[in-house]
C-alpha cells in the first residue's frame, strides 16, 4: 500500500511539472489549445445611431426584431452593409470624441458637457459590428463572448439572433454562443449601446469602453470565476483553501480528476493536490473543496506584492481536459474597533484616494498600461489604498493593484435586492474575490433616500447575505454621508464608512457604537487648480494652495491631522486622487471637470501631492510653491508654501535668508515674500541630512521637451507610452507659465490616441479623428498618449510649435508574445 501511495504521488508530481512547464498545460496531444481566451478588440465597425429617429437609427425598430429568431433588422441584420462605417479598436469611448455643448441641463453639467442623454438623441446611440470566423475544428467546444464593460444598456446579436441585453455600464457579461455559430463561415456580432440614461453624476463615457473576448473551452470545464482561493496564515505555514466548480455540459456522463497546483513567482511548485476520481451526470456541476499547506509563505503587502498562482487542471487519466489559472496572494486583513486596520498582523494607516475611471485624452476607454501608470503615480505620492468610486472597476485596474501593491475598497454601483441589482453585485464579487488587493466590499455610496431607513437596512442585509455566501473571507462597508446616523444601512455593515467626518461628531459616534470599526470612506474634497495662484471666477480656476473647500469638506491638513491622532479611526480615502471629467465644482461652465484631484486628469501633481507625499511616504520631500515668474509684480508680496517632512527649513531669495522655521508634524510652512526676479531656494534638514530645492525666474520658451514614461513598449496594438510635454528656456529650465500650442505627429509604427493638459476649463479636443493632433500647454504642461501598432520597430514622435525648437522622441516597439486575438 505504501508503494502504491508513492507511485500515486510520483504520477501527481510528474503531471504537475508538465502543467507548469507547459508541455501539457495548454495543449492536448494533437497540439490544439485546451482553452483559449482571444482578444476581440481589433477591427470593429462603428457608427452613431439616433434615439429619436428610425431612419437615423438605420431602420432599427421599423420591423419586429424580437418576433422571430434570426429576423433582426437594421444593423443587427448580418447582411447589413457597414462598409462606410468607421473602423475602431476596443476599448472605445465615443463620448470623448464629441464637441462640448453648453446648455442648462444638470445631467449634461454632471457629465462634463458632452452631448450624451435624452436631449441629444443623435449622439447617444452607438452601433458596433464585428465579423469573425470560428474553424470547424472548434465544433464540440463551448464558445462564448465576454464584454468587460459597455456603457450602457446594450443589446447584443449574433448572426441576427438576439443574445441578450445588459443594463449597467460597469458590469461585465457573457453570452454562450455555441448554438448560434456558423463554423467555418462568417459570423457577425452586433452591439447597440444606448447611453441616453446616466448611471452616475460624473463623466461615464459611452460605448464598448472595456475589452471584449472570444472564449473557447471544453464541455467538461471549470466555469468562468469557478475557483475561489482563501488562506489561513499560521506561524510558518499557510493553509490554502481551494473551491473549484466543475461543470459537465456534455449530454453524456463524464469522469475526471482535479489536479490543483500552486506555484510561486519563480515558477516553482510549492504544493499540489489531486482529487479522488469524480463522476458527473450529464449537465451536472460539482463544487470541490481542497486544501494545501505552503511552508514559509511570502505575504502580500503594498511594500511587497508577492503573488502566487493556482493552476487547476481537469483531467481524464493523465490527459488534461481543461486548465485555468488563478492569481492570488497570501495575506491577512483585520479591522479593529480600537486600533484601526491591521495587515499581516501589523497596524497600517489607510492612506487612500477615491478615483473615477477616466483619464485625459481617452475618456473612460483606458488602455491597460494607463491603469498601471495611474497606480504608479499614486504610489509615488505615498498612497496605499484605492476606492473604486462608485462602481466595479475594470479588471486591469485590479491586476495593477495586485502587482504594484495597492489596497482596494471594491464598490458596488447601485444598491438594491432585485435580481438585476443582486446579479450585478454577485458578478462583482465572483470576478474580484481572488484579488489580494481587495480588502473590503462596499455595498454602496451615499444612498440619501434610503440609508437612514428600514428599507435601506433590509436591502443592505440582502446584499451582505449574498456577499457572505460568495466571500466570507472579507467584511463590508458603506460610504455614508449622514453624520452620526446609525439607523438603517450603518447599523448592519461591518465597518462604518464616514464620508466627511466634519458632518457630524465622529468621536461621539465612536463612543456610542464602540464595537463597530470606523474609517473615512471619503474625505477632504479640497479644491485646487494646478499652477494657479489667484482665484479666477471668469475662467473657473481656484488657487493651488490648500485653502479652498466646499462647506461639507475639509482641507488636506485638517482632515489628515484629525485622523492621524485617532488610532481607532482606520485612516481614509481622499476625494479624489485625480481630477475627473464632469461634476465641475466649485464653478460650472466654462469648467468641464472637477478641481478635487490631488493630481489633474493627466496625472500632473498639484501642490497637495507634495503635502501627502511628505507625510504618507518614506521619501525625503522638500517642495516649494509657487513658481517664480511674476513679471509685473515686482515688490508685491507672494505667498510661498513649503511642503516637506524636514525637521526645519530655511528660505533664501537670491542668497538672502528669509528665516528658518521648524516643521510641525503633518503641517507645512509659509512665508510672505516680496517678489524680485531670481532664485528662491529652500534648504531643509532632516535628522542631520541636508536637502535643497529651488524655483527660478525663467526666460521665454525656446524648445520643446518630451518626457516618456518608458523608452520601450510592446508592439501588440494595445500598449501605450505616456509622453509628458513641457517647454524649456535657453538655459534648459522648464517654463512653468508657458501656454504654447504644440502639434504632434508619429510615423506608421504608432498612433496617437489622445491629448490633454489638465486645464479644467479647456474645450480643446481630446481626440482628432483626422490625425492632426495638437494641444496647448496649461501652466507649462500637456500630455500625448502614443499607442503601438502590431509591427515592431522604432516609433518616432515629433512635436512642433511656432517659434520653438522641434523635439523628436524615439520609442522602441519591441516584439512581444501578445495576447492571442481574433483576426480581423
Amino acid at each position: 500500500m505504501l508503494l502504491t501511495h508513492i507511485k500515486h504521488l510520483t504520477v501527481v508530481a510528474a503531471v504537475a511539472v508538465m502543467i507548469i512547464t507547459g508541455t501539457a498545460a495548454a495543449q492536448t496531444s494533437n497540439t490544439k489549445p485546451i482553452r483559449e481566451q482571444l482578444l476581440l478588440d481589433f477591427g470593429w465597425k462603428f457608427h452613431l445611431g439616433d434615439a429619436a429617429s428610425i431612419e437615423g437609427d438605420f431602420g432599427y425598430g421599423k420591423a419586429a426584431s424580437f418576433a422571430k429568431a434570426a429576423e433582426a433588422s437594421g444593423p443587427a441584420d448580418p447582411d447589413f452593409n457597414d462598409t462606410t462605417w468607421r473602423t475602431v479598436d476596443i476599448p472605445h469611448d465615443w463620448a470623448v470624441e464629441l464637441e462640448f455643448v453648453h446648455i442648462k441641463d444638470k445631467t449634461l453639467h454632471d457629465h462634463g458637457f458632452k452631448p450624451i442623454g435624452r436631449q441629444f438623441p443623435q449622439t447617444s446611440i452607438g452601433w458596433y459590428r464585428r465579423s469573425f470566423t470560428v474553424p470547424q475544428s472548434d465544433s464540440g467546444k463551448r464558445i462564448a463572448v465576454k464584454f468587460d464593460g459597455v456603457f450602457r444598456d446594450c443589446i447584443v446579436w449574433l448572426n441576427g439572433q438576439f443574445l441578450g441585453r445588459n443594463l449597467s455600464g460597469y458590469s461585465e457579461f457573457i453570452f454562450d454562443i455555441t448554438d448560434y455559430l456558423n463554423y467555418g463561415k462568417k459570423n457577425v456580432l452586433v452591439v447597440r449601446a444606448d447611453a441616453t440614461q446616466a448611471e452616475g453624476w460624473f463623466y461615464e463615457g459611452a460605448g464598448i469602453y472595456r475589452h471584449t473576448w472570444l472564449m473557447k473551452y471544453p464541455s467538461l470545464h471549470i466555469p468562468q470565476y469557478g475557483t475561489f482561493v482563501t488562506t489561513e496564515v499560521h506561524k510558518n505555514t499557510t493553509t490554502v483553501n481551494i473551491e473549484t466548480n466543475v461543470f459537465n455540459e456534455r449530454d453524456a456522463q463524464a469522469n475526471c480528476t482535479l489536479l490543483s497546483t500552486i506555484i510561486d513567482d519563480h515558477e516553482k511548485i510549492v504544493g499540489t493536490v489531486l482529487s479522488e476520481p469524480l463522476s458527473f451526470s450529464p449537465h451536472e456541476q460539482k463544487m470541490l473543496h481542497q486544501n494545501l499547506e505552503v511552508s514559509n509563505p511570502q505575504l502580500w503587502s503594498p511594500e511587497s506584492p508577492y503573488l502566487y498562482k493556482l493552476v487547476s487542471v481537469v483531467q481524464y487519466g493523465n490527459e488534461p481536459v481543461d486548465r485555468t489559472e488563478t492569481t492570488f496572494g497570501i495575506r491577512t486583513i483585520k479591522f479593529d474597533k480600537d486600533n484601526g486596520v491591521f495587515l499581516n498582523g501589523k497596524r497600517i494607516e489607510i492612506k487612500g484616494v477615491c478615483c473615477h475611471q477616466d483619464h485625459a485624452g481617452v475618456g473612460s476607454a483606458l488602455p491597460d498600461r494607463l491603469q498601471y501608470y495611474r497606480i504608479e503615480r499614486l504610489k509615488e505620492m505615498g498612497v496605499n489604498a484605492y476606492r473604486t468610486s462608485h462602481n466595479p472597476p475594470t479588471p486591469e485596474l485590479l491586476e495593477a493593484c495586485d502587482k504594484l501593491g495597492m489596497l482596494v475598497m471594491d464598490e458596488n454601483r447601485l444598491m438594491g435586492s432585485t435580481p438585476e441589482l443582486m446579479g450585478q453585485f454577485e458578478h462583482l464579487i465572483l470576478r474580484d474575490r481572488n484579488h489580494p488587493s481587495v480588502i473590503i466590499w462596499s455595498v454602496g455610496n451615499e444612498e440619501w433616500d434610503i440609508h437612514d431607513s428600514d428599507v435601506g437596512a433590509n436591502i443592505a442585509r440582502s446584499l451582505i447575505r449574498l456577499q457572505q455566501k460568495l466571500d466570507p473571507s472579507r467584511l463590508c462597508t458603506y460610504a455614508a454621508d449622514n453624520g452620526n446616523g446609525y439607523k438603517g444601512i450603518n447599523s448592519v455593515v461591518d465597518v462604518r464608512g464616514v464620508n466627511y467626518f466634519n458632518r457630524g461628531d465622529i468621536d461621539k459616534y465612536h463612543r456610542e457604537h464602540p464595537e463597530q470599526p470606523v474609517w473615512g470612506t471619503e474625505e477632504a474634497s479640497t479644491y485646487l487648480t494646478r499652477g494657479i495662484y489667484a482665484t479666477d471666477t471668469v475662467n473657473g480656476y481656484v488657487t493651488d494652495y490648500d485653502v479652498n473647500k466646499p462647506g461639507y469638506g475639509a482641507l488636506a491638513e485638517e482632515w489628515w491631522k484629525h485622523f492621524a491622532t485617532r488610532l481607532w479611526f482606520g485612516g481614509g480615502f481622499v476625494w479624489t486622487g485625480f481630477d475627473y471629467r464632469g461634476e465641475p465644482s466649485p464653478y460650472t461652465w466654462p469648467c468641464i471637470s472637477s478641481h478635487f484631484g490631488i493630481m489633474d486628469v493627466c496625472g500632473f501633481p498639484k501642490n497637495n501631492f507634495f503635502y501627502y507625499q511628505s507625510w504618507w511616504s518614506d521619501k525625503d520631500v522638500l517642495h516649494l510653491a509657487p513658481h517664480w515668474n511674476w513679471e509685473g509684480k515686482e515688490g508685491q508680496p507672494i505667498d510661498v508654501w513649503c511642503q516637506s517632512n524636514c525637521d526645519s527649513v530655511e528660505l533664501f531669495l537670491n542668497k538672502k535668508s528669509l528665516g528658518r522655521k521648524k516643521m510641525e508634524l503633518n503641517s507645512h510652512l509659509e512665508w510672505k515674500v516680496s517678489y524680485e526676479p531670481g532664485t528662491l531656494e529652500a534648504r531643509g534638514w532632516k535628522s542631520g541630512k541636508a536637502l535643497t530645492t529651488k524655483v527660478e525666474t525663467t526666460g521665454k520658451p525656446a524648445r520643446i521637451q518630451l518626457s516618456p514614461d518608458r523608452s520601450a513598449i510592446y508592439a501588440d496594438g494595445g500598449d501605450v507610452c505616456v509622453v509628458n510635454v513641457s517647454v524649456l528656456d535657453a538655459q534648459g529650465r522648464e517654463v512653468p507659465i508657458a501656454d504654447n500650442l504644440i502639434r504632434f505627429e508619429t510615423n506608421n509604427k504608432a498612433n496617437i490616441i489622445g491629448v490633454g493638459n489638465g486645464n479644467p476649463s479647456s474645450h480643446e479636443l481630446d481626440k482628432y479623428l483626422d490625425g492632426h493632433y495638437q494641444r496647448r500647454l496649461f501652466n507649462g504642461k500637456c500630455q500625448v498618449i502614443v499607442q503601438s501598432t502590431r509591427e515592431p520597430g522604432s516609433i518616432v514622435l515629433k512635436a512642433t510649435s511656432e517659434g520653438l525648437k522641434t523635439a523628436t522622441l524615439t520609442i522602441k516597439a519591441e516584439p512581444a508574445q501578445s495576447r492571442p486575438f481574433v483576426a480581423e
